[in-house]
């Protein structure tokens, strides 16, 4: 049975971030990942500039790509505001982004297994990690970065799995060479809201966000972009001027935004795994990569003192994150209970359209600092 410093459940922003970080501090890691690279996720691929002095010390090198800093926000009324991005951020596909961790990874020798994980279980102050071809591992960490919904959190009696997650996700490149290279769009509509954004490739990003309800009563995506999101006067636009690259959007159900515990059965939580932002925030790609961060240096901390005491780590790591995201997730909460309630969200842009100010903050409130290394 091979035996490892840390393994790391899943192979995303998160977890491909913590392990090319352990690895640069000289431990043993192994990534475990369902799914063959290169390959699409649902996610907005839009990254605040926040992480980019980390990603450099990671050794980690961008593509050419866009570089946003504009904001457009629209509801179904056809009502809308423009500001500033003050920080800034950039347009990066997951397919690209994933795939170049990745590499970034192996080149640095981690151990990149293909293949899902289906138990952890900690005994004797040690991991023993379950494949679904049979085989075990063992390590004395597990950071968990394996997305924002698993048949693992069930395995682990996780609280969030139990209650019911009315949400859908979609996602589609489009090609539409007009659409501004330099804005991020998120558009309201009944039951939803979507972004839009240019990725490296020059295809843009439609990833939209839906309640069930809202969207079992139309038949299928093509009847419920027609019918629903085309109410839009922006939507409708971007839907008849663009062509779709995908031969079918990507979906992902049982979306749930409930809160999460940042460590479960000692397993330190990351990216989505740990908590999900609303996508209306446009900061989840940051908060992943962040999070790896700072549980790869509570990882490095309690190798390095000696003192090997497992429950500070924890609590260590647990009041980390919550400084650093527990905010940002509360305010998406609040910002996306009033972008669905058609009233307050026409009220609401009409107050924002007269205040910069206020819009201001409210982006701040949603993003972080840079990333100091």
């Amino acid at each position: 049975m091979d035996n490892f410093d840390v393994i790391i459940v899943g192979g995303g922003l998160a977890g491909l971030t913590a392990a090319i970080h352990l690895q640069r501090e000289n431990y043993d890691v192994a990534v475990f990942e369902s799914k063959p690279y290169p390959h699409h996720k649902v996610c907005g691929e839009y990254i605040s500039n926040e992480v980019k002095p980390y990603l450099e010390f990671l050794g980690v090198s961008l593509p050419q790509t866009f570089q946003f800093n504009e904001m457009l926000l629209s509801i179904e009324q056809g009502k809308a505001l423009k500001a500033n991005l003050p920080m800034g951020g950039f347009g990066l596909s997951r397919y690209t982004f994933d795939h170049l961790l990745y590499q970034r990874a192996l080149e640095l020798g981690v151990n990149v297994f293909v293949n899902s994980v289906n138990s952890i279980k900690f005994e004797n102050d040690k991991f023993r990690v379950g494949l679904e071809s049979g085989q075990e591992y063992t390590s004395e960490f597990v950071i968990g970065a394996y997305g924002k919904r698993d048949v693992l959190d069930k395995d682990l009696g996780r609280y969030f799995i139990q209650k019911k997650s009315p949400w859908l996700a979609v996602k589609a490149h489009y090609k539409l060479d007009s659409f501004p290279d330099n804005l991020v769009a998120i558009h309201n509509f009944r039951g939803g809201y979507g972004g839009l954004s240019k990725t490296e490739s020059g295809a843009v990003n439609f990833c939209y966000l839906v309640s069930y309800d809202s969207f079992k009563k139309e038949r299928g995506i093509a009847g419920f972009n027609q019918n629903i999101i085309a109410r839009n006067p922006y939507l409708n636009k971007f839907l008849n001027d663009a062509e779709m690259l995908f031969e079918q959007p990507l979906t992902i159900g049982q979306i749930s935004f409930h809160k999460k515990k940042p460590v479960e059965n000692h397993i330190i939580m990351c990216g989505d795994t740990a908590g999900l932002i609303h996508p209306l925030c446009g900061n989840g790609m940051a908060m992943a990569i962040h999070s790896a961060k700072i549980a790869s240096e509570a990882i490095h901390a309690y190798f390095k003192t000696g003192l090997r005491n497992r429950s500070q780590l924890e609590m260590q790591y647990e009041f980390q994150w919550k400084h650093l995201f527990a905010h940002r997730l509360w305010m998406g909460r609040q910002l996306q209970a009033i972008l669905l309630n058609p009233r307050l969200s026409n009220l609401s842009m009409g107050i924002l359209a007269n205040s910069p100010y206020i819009v201001n903050k409210l982006i701040k409130n949603t993003h972080g600092q840079i990333i100091q290394n």
